[in-house]
Order: C-alpha cells, then structure tokens, then sequence
C-alpha cells in the first residue's frame, strides 16, 4: 500500500504547479479568464469529492476498501490521461470533474490501513503510510516541473497518466483486505443517520473535522497560487521547475517527521499532539509571507511541512480511536468531505484576498486560522476533559 500511496501522490501532486499555465496553452486568453478558470478547474474537483466521499466511504464499510481502491486508480489514470489531449478549457474542467468521483484513494486507503491496524499503533503506522503520500508529493511536483519543462504540458499528463494505473496495479495484485471478526455491537448496521450521530455526540471528534476544514483552507488559500508568487519573488526563468521546488520542500519537512508524530500520539494522545501541530503550523506560515527570493521560499515550506503534515496519520488515527470498526470508513468519509470543503473555499479565499491586497496577506490568513483552530480544539479537549471528571470522578 505504501507503494501505491506513493505512485498516487505523485500523480496528483505532477500537474498541480502548471495547472493554471496548462490554462493559459489552450487557447488566446486574458490574465483575468486564466486567473478565473484556474480556479473553478482546481475546485471542482474537490466539490464532487465532497458530495461522494461519505457515499464510497460506506461503500467500503460494505463491500470493502480494496474495491474502491482499484476503481479510483483506474478511474484517475483516464482522467489524467485524457487531460493530455484537451482543446479547450471546458474540456479540462469536465475532465477534473469527473477526476473528483475517484479522488478519496489516499484517504481510502487510510482507512484501510487504520482498520488492518491495532489501535494502540495506529499513529505510528498511518505516519509510516503518509511518508508514501509524502514522498510521492514530494517528488511529483519536481519530476512534474523538469517534465513540463522539457517535453510540454500536454504530454506530461499523458505520461503522469502511466504512474496512476501502476498504482492501481499494486493494489490489485499486492494488497490483501483481511476481513477481522467484530462483536455483536461492531456488526450492526448503522444508517446514515446513526453514524452522523455518533460523530455529533463526541465534541472533540466534530472538532478535529472542523479543524480539518480549516487545515485545508489554510493550506489551499496558497497553494492554486503559489506558483504566481514564485514567479513574483523569482522572476520567470524555469518557472514550473521552482514552482515544484516550493511545492516539494513541504512533502520533504513532511517526510522527516510524519511517522515521528505518529509515534509521540500513540504515547501521549493524539488531541495533545495535533494542538501541538496547529500552533507550529500556524507560526511557520508567518514567514512565507516576509521572504524575497526562491530559496527562503523553499526553507519556510520545509519547516511548514514538518508542522502541518502531521495533522493527517494523526487526525485519522484519533477517528480510528473512537469509531466503532464497521462505521470507520463512512466516519472518515465524512472527514474527507469536510476537508475537501476546506479544499473548495480555500483557493476562493486565497484568490479573493490575494487580489484584494497582495498574495503575501494570503500566508497572515493562512496562520490565524490555524491559531484559531490549535486554540478551539484546545479549549473543547479541556472542557469535555473537565465534563468528563465531573460525571465519573471515581475514574479521575
């Protein structure tokens, strides 16, 4: 599985940094119609996903992940190799709209892993399972930036296409679901409804969904855009290869420690550690703001990315903690949903702000919303803590 996280990750991570330049080759077009189009092709994907997750991750709960895994790999590597051949921007975005149907492998997978897992090491192996999405992500964007470069946009999709059926292979042929025996509880079948109120009975689970949100706002506000900002602070030269270079410096920081955090939350709590995460993220976006050239660029996105990856292995490991196994995968279906809203509202968001005063407010944003989610997950852990005393203070 780490193989195919890995193979995904650089797929999806590939096109990322030229897709907005990718616009700009189909066809005679002003700044302004690239600017708006960019946006609507990069968020429309999340938009489908969010309306599907909790539908393929009940799917999975039923008839198990592995088939959904093989469906969205080989569903992805269509999407991307038909990207290649567009003529026109409404071509792409129907494309990327369908691309958002099979979106959810790596949080699929996640869940997979998670329930394949014992609970008291969930961290530490769903860390081992991000550095694959970690290091996919972080060799995507260079290969992708050195490939548009050299052989154009158009064929780097085609050839980004060849990774994601690999990726579909190993699952087919390399990864094993073993189905475990549940209690009599763990095997009822829950409706919707059910599930959505066992997520609204546990304020720390609602929580660290929002906070998910938030994550993925704060991330995505600079990322369609991150691009536009080398070229601001770096000029054009090379344009994709160093807009891949900020991009991957992230996946790098994020390499180094995932697995790490995953560890410290298997020891001390994962509400504790993903607090922690929060408030490190939040002032590591501060700088990406005060930069003036390339390479201080790609430091402050490397210290980001030690911080801010570590909020994945740790917040599906605190959802595998307290959701029965049978519901797990419809859970963090639903989690995925909320954060691919973060993923719709935050390129808005980033562009709107980004227009209205200049793309470094975007990272002053980016960092006050994670401030604001570290200090609202801190304050609902010590008061369900505190709840949580006062009713049983024989167990305190």
């Amino acid at each position: 599985m780490w193989f195919a996280n890995f193979f995904i990750a650089a797929s999806m991570t590939m096109v990322i940094p030229f897709l907005s330049l990718y616009i700009g080759t189909l066809g005679n077009y002003t700044d302004g119609y690239v600017q708006k189009w960019s946006g609507w092709v990069f968020a429309i994907t999340f938009l489908i996903a969010f309306i599907v997750s909790p539908i393929w991750g009940r799917f999975g709960d039923k008839h198990g992940r592995k088939t959904f895994l093989v469906i969205a790999g080989f569903g992805l590597g269509i999407c991307v190799l038909l990207m290649g051949f567009v003529t026109n921007v409404p071509q792409l975005f129907i494309l990327r709209m369908f691309m958002g149907f099979f979106t959810g492998f790596i949080s699929m997978s996640q869940a997979f892993i998670s329930t394949q897992t014992p609970k008291h090491t969930a961290g530490k192996v769903l860390g081992t399972l991000q550095t694959g999405n970690v290091t996919g992500s972080l060799l995507g964007p260079l290969f992708g930036g050195i490939l548009a470069d050299t052989i154009g946009y158009a064929a780097t999709f085609q050839l980004t296409s060849v990774t994601l059926f690999i990726a579909a292979f190993f699952v087919v042929f390399g990864v094993k679901e073993v189905k475990f025996e549940t209690t009599m509880a763990e095997s009822t079948n829950y409706s919707v409804l059910e599930v959505l109120k066992h997520i609204m009975s546990n304020p720390v689970l609602v929580m660290v969904m929002v906070v998910s949100m938030f994550v993925q706002v704060a991330n995505f506000s600079i990322q369609p855009i991150l691009s536009l900002y080398v070229d601001e602070i770096h000029g054009a030269n090379s344009i994709a290869f160093f807009s891949g270079l900020a991009f991957s410096a992230a996946g790098l920081g994020n390499l180094f420690m995932s697995r790490n955090w995953g560890k410290l939350g298997d020891r001390i709590g994962y509400e504790k550690v993903l607090i922690i995460l929060l408030m490190l993220s939040a002032v590591f976006f501060i700088p990406g703001a005060l930069v003036d050239n390339i390479w201080q660029l790609v430091i402050v996105r490397f210290l980001l990315g030690i911080a801010i990856g570590g909020v994945i292995p740790i917040r599906t490991a605190y959802i595998r903690q307290v959701t029965p196994l049978n519901i797990q995968g419809e859970v963090l279906g639903y989690n995925t949903s909320v954060r691919f809203l973060g993923n719709i509202i935050g390129p808005v968001i980033g562009g709107w702000i980004a227009g209205l005063y200049t793309i470094s407010t975007v990272f002053y944003f980016s960092s006050s919303l994670l401030l604001v989610g570290g200090l609202a997950l801190l304050y609902t852990v010590k008061h369900e803590t505190k709840a949580s005393v006062e009713h049983y203070p024989a167990h305190s």
